[in-house]
């Protein structure tokens, strides 16, 4: 299933993901000019779905991810390319924690498995059998005494 496309969801589900700004829409919505997202497209900033007549369109996500690009170069002075390898860089981030979240829960699944499976054994078990315990042997010398008298 592609996320991105929304494949397999309902189709008048709206979400961040959802492509459905034109480009003069979503220029006005970024505060930027219809040229620069057509430049930031083709750098790879910020690379909108595509309908089959091949217009762009843009969901709610890629106009925020407009502003930021926006921002790091207006306010922080960072170049296109240093822009770019930040977005990788945090993409692969978020996929990488989407990743350790998805571990952990199968963590999770394999120690509750275990423990279901250890409580079947446990509950296996003869209860007319005695556990064995090891006794300690020590070198430690009793002497017993009879009490007089007995």
């Amino acid at each position: 299933m592609d996320s991105r496309s929304g494949r397999g969801r309902n189709p008048y589900e709206l979400t961040d993901e959802t492509p459905v700004y034109v480009i003069s829409i979503a220029a006005q919505l970024s505060g930027l000019h219809p040229q620069t997202l057509r430049q930031y497209d083709r750098l790879g900033l910020v690379s909108p779905d595509r309908t089959a007549g091949r217009g762009r369109r843009y969901s709610a996500r890629d106009i925020q991810l407009l502003r930021q690009v926006q921002q790091l170069s207006q306010d922080e002075g960072i170049n296109l390319a240093g822009i770019k390898r930040i977005i990788e860089l945090e993409n692969q981030v978020a996929a990488l924690q989407q990743r350790v979240a998805e571990l952990s829960a199968a963590v999770e699944g394999a120690a509750v498995a275990m423990q279901q499976r250890e409580a079947q054994v446990h509950a296996s078990y003869r209860r007319d059998l005695v556990p064995y315990q090891d006794v300690q042997h020590t070198s430690a010398l009793v002497v017993w005494r009879p009490k007089r008298g007995e």
